[in-house]
């Protein structure tokens, strides 16, 4: 079977990878343009073009999807299969229709929960104890299309996006190939997503960064552990705006309102939070800063037991 791959970031070359190692035939990948990047604005690649061209696939990289151009490189290919994961293009009806198996798209959530862009961080920032991947027969609606396979996954407690992101990127690949194994011996199901059931998860911004002490310390372990790499939750200790990058939550109660440094020292600071709790900042990075322990920020911004933020 003849697959054109489209896909982008880290998360989809994990999927690449795992066709190319079961045998399957890419015979090209599409991903988006070259982006400037850092302060030289350097036009850097995407991971799956640079993968891709590692390992002598053809690349093709269209600005739009709706001009004929896209559609030109498809009908040169000549795909059976279009397999997508984490490409950021809508695919327009013409291209959605022309592959004689169709196309499908590997999905970071246990659809109909979390369509859309950010489904790792959001699951991790809703406090969700699990988590999967959806491997989907495409739809023209976002994310919405049957369903072919999926596979759950617990979130750790301590984990965070980066790590849940390697690991389902992972299991996106193994799902993945057993997908295309079953639409090739003819043996793929559908099963409809319930609509009642869908959320979505929206881009991330940086409105979502301020810590807000009145919130109990669990919801603020996940914001840091969700909002990781890119916007990062952010907070100020001693008047200095910081990045916060490593928070743990203590297992003892307090009487201290919410906002109160209840200790700062060697283990870090700790800040008193909503509903009584305690919430321990590990590692964070000032502005203009790199990032460090928290106890190294401290030495030269010494804060008090009983301070108030």
């Amino acid at each position: 079977m003849r697959i054109l791959f489209m896909g982008t970031p880290d998360f989809a070359v994990a999927s690449l990878a795992a066709l190319l190692e079961q045998g399957h035939e890419v015979c090209g990948v599409f991903t988006q343009p070259d982006k400037p990047k850092n302060r030289g604005m350097k036009l850097q690649a995407s991971p799956v073009k640079e993968f891709a061209l590692s390992h002598e696939i053809p690349v093709f990289q269209p600005v739009k999807m709706r001009d004929g151009e896209a559609m030109g490189y498809i009908c040169d290919l000549k795909p059976e299969l279009i397999v997508v994961a984490a490409y950021g293009r809508i695919l327009p009806d013409d291209i959605l229709d022309y592959p004689a198996y169709g196309c499908i798209n590997v999905h970071s959530s246990l659809l109909p929960r979390y369509r859309g862009a950010a489904p790792i961080n959001w699951a991790i920032l809703n406090g969700d104890k699990t988590t999967g991947v959806t491997i989907m027969h495409m739809a023209a609606a976002l994310d919405a299309g049957d369903i072919i396979l999926q596979e759950e996954t617990a979130i750790g407690p301590d984990e965070t996006a980066p790590q849940l992101f390697d690991r389902l990127a992972a299991l996106g690949g193994k799902l993945l190939v057993e997908a295309v194994d079953q639409i090739a011996a003819g043996t793929a199901t559908r099963t409809p997503q319930e609509e009642a059931q869908v959320t979505y998860a929206s881009m991330l911004d940086r409105s979502l960064s301020p810590m807000d002490w009145a919130k109990p310390a669990q919801v603020l372990h996940d914001q840091v552990r969700g909002l990781l790499p890119w916007p990062c939750a952010t907070a100020e200790f001693g008047g200095v705006r910081c990045k916060v990058f490593a928070t743990a939550v203590l297992d003892a109660p307090t009487d201290l309102g919410p906002g109160t440094v209840a200790e700062a020292g060697k283990t870090g600071i700790v800040m008193a939070c909503g509903s009584g709790t305690l919430l321990q900042v590990k590692e964070l990075q000032p502005d203009g800063k790199k990032r460090m322990a928290a106890a190294d920020f401290l030495r030269g911004h010494p804060l008090t037991a009983g301070e108030t933020l």
